[in-house]
């Protein structure tokens, strides 16, 4: 017992003094407001500012909308890559695997090249809206469904296929009855995580240069670095971190319930 402890020293204390102790900082500072000492004033502040309470429902309608967009267009792909036939399926599924290393900011760029003001395509101006933004995350985020899908799929047993095939149902019924009940574990866990990795995406909506469009991280980058108000920029880490940590905690439950 004391040998597996003094094993487990090294990492729980590197653990401690990188990740605990910087978070355990950015805590104090919500509680100290630059007239010094200790309260909840900066809370207060922050919570009764207008730019606040717009972050926050920005933030959340755009997790919500980009997720339920990447759950459709993931399921949608997924299903074709694995159950219709054609040259180089494979290779595809492959480069979703390597598609999800690539970091975010690299595809809200590529479509800024072929849709933006000096773009290929033209310009459209709805990339520096909204909806911009949301076409971006959908983009990139949608992978990070199929790739649960992907595995899901892999398992479906295809005798179940042929049977409801060759009783005579058609492609929408046994997609409906057949591989969806399948499928929902897969797209639980996918769209669990999504929805946590889009509240605290930074790099997408800044990349765009969206107007009116501000997010919880981009409030925490805004106070911090534009308006130099620390403990306001701590008083909504905060918040963002206790929804992300809520919302992993969700993702862990579905994901082991899906045994993904």
């Amino acid at each position: 017992m004391p040998r597996r402890l003094l094993w487990a020293l090294p990492p729980v204390v590197l653990l401690a003094l990188f990740f605990v102790y910087p978070l355990g900082l950015v805590v104090q500072q919500s509680f100290q407001p630059d007239s010094g000492g200790t309260s909840l004033q900066p809370y207060a502040d922050v919570f009764a500012s207008d730019a606040f309470r717009h972050a926050l429902w920005t933030t959340v309608w755009l997790a919500l909308a980009s997720t339920a967009g990447c759950l459709l267009l993931g399921f949608l792909l997924a299903l074709v890559i694995a159950f219709v036939p054609f040259p180089g399926a494979k290779g595809v599924a492959r480069f979703i695997d390597v598609y999800l290393s690539f970091p975010s900011f690299l595809i809200t760029l590529a479509l800024l090249f072929i849709y933006g003001s000096t773009g290929i395509v033209g310009s459209f101006q709805f990339l520096t809206t909204p909806w911009g933004v949301l076409l971006a995350e959908v983009t990139y985020f949608t992978p990070f469904v199929m790739r649960p899908l992907l595995a899901a799929f892999s398992q479906l047993d295809t005798a179940q296929l042929e049977a409801a095939s060759s009783l005579g149902a058609r492609a929408p019924r046994i997609v409906r009855r057949v591989i969806l009940p399948e499928a929902l574990p897969a797209l639980a866990a996918g769209g669990s995580l999504v929805l946590v990795l889009c509240l605290n995406e930074f790099g997408i909506v800044l990349f765009t240069g969206a107007k009116g469009v501000t997010t919880l991280p981009m409030l925490v980058y805004s106070k911090a670095i534009l308006e130099s108000d620390y403990p306001g920029a701590c008083v909504v880490a905060v918040v963002n971190v206790l929804i992300s940590v809520g919302l992993y905690a969700l993702y862990r439950v579905v994901s082991r319930r899906a045994g993904a």
